[in-house]
């Protein structure tokens, strides 16, 4: 059985932001692994391929329990108009996750 799950995080985009205009609301979807909590995959509702990219390069590999240093990561590497939206949408989904894995943890 695998250990893998599908987890996605949700977040207001600035006003006048084309995510906002073409989605509406900034996403960010995690492929998690249960067993070590390892991002193995990550994409974001960026309009650029090159954002999709570089977000993804930030999360991989990294472990989705450590909301911190990966919070630490977005706002010294990500400078994009999104980024509050994308640290927003990181504390969205690490809550749904420990929710998933560890249910009684609230």
């Amino acid at each position: 059985m695998s250990t893998t799950i599908l987890i996605t995080g949700e977040a207001k985009s600035p006003s006048g932001n084309p995510i906002t205009t073409r989605f509406g609301i900034f996403y960010v979807v995690f492929v998690v692994d249960t067993d070590n909590h390892r991002i193995l995959d990550a994409e974001c509702s960026a309009t650029l391929a090159l954002t999709k990219s570089f977000v993804t390069s930030l999360f991989a590999g990294e472990r989705i329990t450590d909301e911190g240093r990966l919070t630490e990561q977005i706002t010294a590497r990500y400078h994009g108009s999104s980024q509050r939206a994308l640290i927003a949408a990181l504390r969205n989904a690490v809550v749904k996750y420990r929710n998933i894995v560890d249910p009684t943890s609230d």
